[in-house]
Order: structure tokens, then C-alpha cells, then sequence
């Protein structure tokens, strides 16, 4: 219940973005379901909007497959008043396919465009790429997703599970967001999450790419965690 927000500040390539920096809100590992009360996602709301984010990205496992319709639609209100100079976006993980419904509904009506191995050009200034899960075996490559994107842009990436970092940090993405691990949510989980990922918690630059894991908005399964926190990660970015 304690909602932390994490601050970072970085510097990428500017090429031909036409912004000098943009602030960035994420946030992965809702599981959203009727169980949980609605003052939370009404608190994590409240203290996204006073961020003000340029850009607001939510890196799957949002919503916890069939639920209460009522409680669905109070909750896609919710983050509906999220508020972006540039909107919302996201990707999805692994819970949204184990739902097994078709998810696209819900975050329409939130206000969320979900980019499902799918690139967008955000004001001019960074190629936004978001993959599909790790799930789906035909999921399209970095190469071919970096392809469709503007060259001459800066490069933000989504990918729900933080696996082939090395293998991105060879591309030109300046940027990675991914989630979750919960960084193992419970000791001693979070020490097969570190042994698992290359980076199951926090910021790292390798190469030219840097790579952030948020241990997730909430939890999965009992409810408490005594690794990691609950929270929003806040990107400044400036393109030098």
C-alpha cells in the first residue's frame, strides 16, 4: 500500500528529436482484478497526474484476466483520467494472455493505445516500439521492429519480461522498460530473480542502452512483499 515513486534522470542521442527532454511515468505489474480496492487505483492516479508526464507507459500484466464488469469499468475510468501531454501507451504481459479474453476493449476505454509489436513516432522526437510478450512464439525481432520506426529518432522500447538484454543492448535502442519479475516479491524469490535476469531490479546502462525493471505498481498472489517496492518509475530524459 505504500505507492514509492523512483526518480531517474538520463541522457540519450538527440539525432533529429525535435524535444531537448521528456519526462516519462511507467508502471507494470497491476493485476488488476475486483479483489482490490478501488482507492488504491485512484491514489496511484492522483499521484501520476502530479507528475504531469509527458508521457505515461504501462508495461503489461495491468489487467488480471475475467472479472467483475462493474469494478472493470470503474477502473478503466480511473485510468482514463491519467493525463499525458502525449497520451498512453502500452504493451502486454504474460497475465493478459493466461486471461485468455481479448484485452483491447479494456484499454481503449482507459485510454491506453497498445502497441502490439508495433511502432509509434511520439511528437516527432522518439520512435516508441512495444513487443509483444515473450509468450508468443512469432513475436517480430528487434531488427524488424527497429525497422519500422524513423532512423533518425531516438528509440523507447517495451517489452514486458527483461530477457535478451544483452542482445538489445547491441541495437540502437536507447531505451528499455520492462517488468515482471516484482523483483521476486518474497525472500528468498528475489535472489531466482537476480540469478534469472540480467537485471531483475532498477537502472543499468550496457553499451549504449539503458535498461530499466520496475518491481512492479502492485503484487501477484499473497498480499505482501518484502523485497522491493511499490512503484512508479519516473524517467527524466535529455537528448543531447
Amino acid at each position: 500500500n505504500n505507492i514509492q515513486t523512483s526518480h531517474y534522470q538520463i541522457e540519450i542521442p538527440c539525432r533529429t528529436s525535435q524535444s531537448d527532454h521528456m519526462k516519462i511515468a511507467f508502471i507494470a505489474d497491476f493485476h488488476l482484478n475486483p479483489r482490490i480496492n478501488l482507492n488504491y487505483v485512484e491514489r496511484v492516479k492522483e499521484k501520476i497526474n502530479t507528475i504531469q508526464p509527458d508521457l505515461m507507459l504501462f508495461g503489461g500484466d495491468i489487467l488480471e484476466g475475467d472479472g467483475d464488469e462493474d469494478k472493470l469499468e470503474k477502473f478503466e475510468e480511473l485510468l482514463s483520467q491519467i493525463h499525458a501531454k502525449y497520451g498512453s501507451y502500452g504493451v502486454i504481459g504474460n497475465h493478459e494472455i493466461y486471461g485468455g479474453n481479448d484485452t483491447e476493449p479494456f484499454f481503449e476505454r482507459a485510454g491506453i493505445e497498445l502497441l502490439k509489436d508495433s511502432v509509434v513516432v511520439i511528437n516527432n522526437s522518439v520512435n516508441l516500439i512495444g513487443r509483444l510478450d515473450q509468450h508468443i512464439d512469432d513475436r517480430k525481432s528487434p531488427e524488424t521492429l527497429l525497422s519500422q520506426g524513423r532512423d533518425s529518432l531516438p528509440v523507447i522500447m517495451m517489452d514486458h519480461r527483461p530477457t535478451r538484454i544483452t542482445e538489445i543492448s547491441k541495437t540502437r535502442v536507447d531505451l528499455q522498460l520492462s517488468g515482471h519479475t516484482h523483483n521476486g516479491q518474497l525472500f528468498p524469490f528475489n535472489l531466482i530473480t537476480q540469478s534469472i535476469y540480467l537485471l531483475s531490479w532498477g537502472h543499468e546502462k550496457i553499451n549504449n542502452t539503458h535498461f530499466f525493471v520496475t518491481s512492479g505498481i502492485r503484487l501477484w498472489g499473497p498480499p505482501v512483499r518484502t523485497t522491493g517496492v511499490s512503484e512508479i518509475v519516473v524517467i527524466d530524459i535529455k537528448f543531447r
